[in-house]
């Protein structure tokens, strides 16, 4: 019988046909505990916030899958780009991390290679250095307004991956090496294909290609979507990628890739959950095993960067389902399809242009267009213009600036722009509003209000974010409440801000509950009949809205503004 290794060596070539499914990280033994990690990781502590070696913010929460970077404007490492050089400085792993390997090499040396793949670690990829170092938005931001800026800090980042990854081939020798980065969300790239191949493609094929040209096995750890650049993967060097995420639609991905890279996931986040019983769990994987395995060069695996499932019935029910899996069927040989591969939502090409409203002025057709391009300095221009023409400030808003961000949430939705589109958008908004706030003469308010947060024990704020900016480009006011919010602060802020409508996000199976407490605190206060509570983020599901009674459910943020509207509008 061949030994996991064998299998994932199987694997790597097109042509392999393992003899049966491998569970998981099965075939890898990864080694966290080496110098070079000591040294950049070593003072994360689950429960505790720490500062890393760049001088970022961690927080590492005790139900988090992982650590996670916490950035302020007053904690902010480089809170101005075109002065990089001056707040960025690279830690000095040659120094710091050349001695030390000796109890480290004595574990690894208790691996049985001839069963596993040693595997070197590698967190906090080039593009998540970035946003470490000054936050998601403004990275995403300042690919696009100071470039030349970015491309030199990102290829100073990749110098240090590479001498990461070569401290640690030249004293641990491992057979395979895990680097994670992500760079896409559940359903989209964080940023357009052209633009990840503009900044990132050339900085990692570098880094990959150091990694292969040392005989080493190139994994790359990203729970995202990223369908629309696998192809750019393989071409880079990558060889496996683990974290896949269902929403990839794994089948499509096999005929185009024609088992030219190894795909390990399918097992989303949504099953680690404290109330998975193991029937459900089961179920999921069987499911997953039934749709992914028979086109090939796939491992089930949790989705990820490392392994073991939070709650811990998980991962015992999902090996037993492989071990079912794999007592009464055999992989079959994988047939390289020369179809035209599916097309699917995120990659589909953008319609022609939807045509103006014939009654709306020329002035805010050409504002709402310069919006969408993120040309601030016209967009001013051309509020300007309008004033000047005799439009009201209240007209320019909903007829230019408002429309423009529909428009653009609508092309968000359909994955024809992405995040770093609708960041620059939105701050051609917010300088908009401030030229024409004076002006304003309705007295009535803004459309609605809503207050915002990430649930209690959820410190992030990437998606939560992107749904204030879509609210507030809807007309709407937002009371940002931030991260790690109380179900009680959610109620307190809604009746003393006056809010409308409570917007609860979240990222982690296991904060998901607070919604539910959410819900069931309004429902049985002042405030029933009168607020409506919205979730959303990456776990939660229409399904789990009408299971705990909320009143709206989006997938995306630009649909959340739309539903926000809509419930404050019955």
């Amino acid at each position: 019988m061949a030994t996991a290794r064998e299998l994932f060596e199987t694997l790597l070539t097109p042509v392999g046909e393992p003899e049966r499914v491998l569970k998981q990280y099965e075939a890898l033994s990864l080694v966290f505990t080496d110098p070079v990690n000591t040294y950049l990781r070593g003072n994360r502590r689950r429960g505790f916030t720490s500062v890393d070696r760049w001088g970022t913010t961690i927080l590492f929460p005790e139900d988090a899958p992982g650590a996670m970077p916490h950035i302020t404007p007053e904690n902010k490492v480089c809170p101005d780009i075109t002065r990089w050089q001056d707040y960025v400085h690279v830690p000095d792993l040659e120094k710091n991390c050349a001695d030390g390997w000796e109890t480290c090499l004595e574990s690894a040396a208790k691996v049985d290679r001839r069963e596993k793949l040693l595997t070197a670690f590698m967190g906090t990829g080039i593009f998540e250095q970035c946003h470490f170092l000054m936050g998601f938005e403004d990275t995403l931001t300042n690919l696009y307004e100071h470039p030349d800026e970015m491309h030199r800090l990102i290829d100073v980042i990749t110098d240090y991956r590479i001498t990461q990854a070569k401290l640690l081939i030249d004293h641990l020798h491992p057979d395979a090496l895990l680097s994670h980065d992500d760079w896409g969300a559940k359903e989209s790239l964080f940023m357009k294909p052209e633009m990840w191949r503009a900044f990132f493609k050339e900085p990692y094929r570098k880094f990959y290609g150091y990694i292969r040209s040392r005989g080493v096995v190139a994994i790359h750890h990203a729970d995202s979507f990223l369908a629309p650049i696998v192809e750019d993967m393989v071409e880079i060097g990558i060889q496996a990628w683990q974290g896949v995420l269902p929403e990839n639609d794994i089948p499509s991905l096999q005929e185009r890739l024609g088992g030219r890279l190894i795909l390990m996931g399918g097992i989303g986040a949504a099953i680690d959950r404290q109330n998975a019983g193991e029937a459900e769990i089961r179920a999921y994987v069987r499911r997953a095993l039934a749709e992914n395995c028979p086109g090939g060069h796939y491992i089930p695996c949790i989705t990820y960067g490392v392994p073991g499932a939070v709650f811990p019935q998980v991962d015992p029910a999902i090996d037993a389902e492989i071990d079912a899996y794999n007592s009464v069927v055999h992989l079959p040989r994988f047939p390289i399809s020369r179809a035209v591969p599916r097309r699917t939502a995120a990659v589909a090409a953008a319609p022609e242009a939807v045509a103006e409203t014939a009654s709306a002025a020329p002035v805010l057709q050409q504002l709402s267009a310069a919006l969408r391009k993120g040309q601030k300095k016209k967009v001013l221009q051309l509020c300007q213009e309008a004033l000047d023409s005799g439009i009201a400030a209240e007209d320019i808003l909903s007829g230019g600036l408002v429309d423009g961000m529909t428009r653009l949430g609508e092309d968000f939705s359909a994955s024809r722009v992405f995040v770093p589109e609708m960041l620059v958008a939105a701050r051609c908004m917010n300088a908009a509003t401030e030229l024409l706030k004076p002006l304003f003469t309705r007295t009535e308010g803004p459309a609605g209000r809503v207050c915002l947060g990430s649930v209690r024990g959820d410190m992030h704020d990437i998606g939560k974010n992107l749904v204030k900016i879509m609210m507030e480009g809807s007309g709407l006011e937002v009371v940002d409440l931030g991260v790690d919010v109380a179900p009680e602060t959610f109620l307190h802020a809604a009746r003393d801000q006056h809010c409308g409508i409570i917007a609860c996000s979240a990222l982690l199976t296991t904060t998901m509950p607070e919604m539910r407490h959410v819900v069931e605190l309004v429902r049985n206060s002042d405030l029933s009949g009168r607020v409506r509570v919205m979730v959303g983020g990456a776990p939660i599901t229409q399904a789990f809205c009408d299971e705990i009674g909320a009143d709206a459910y989006t997938p995306d943020a630009a649909k959340a503004a739309s539903a926000a509207c809509s419930l404050l509008h019955e």
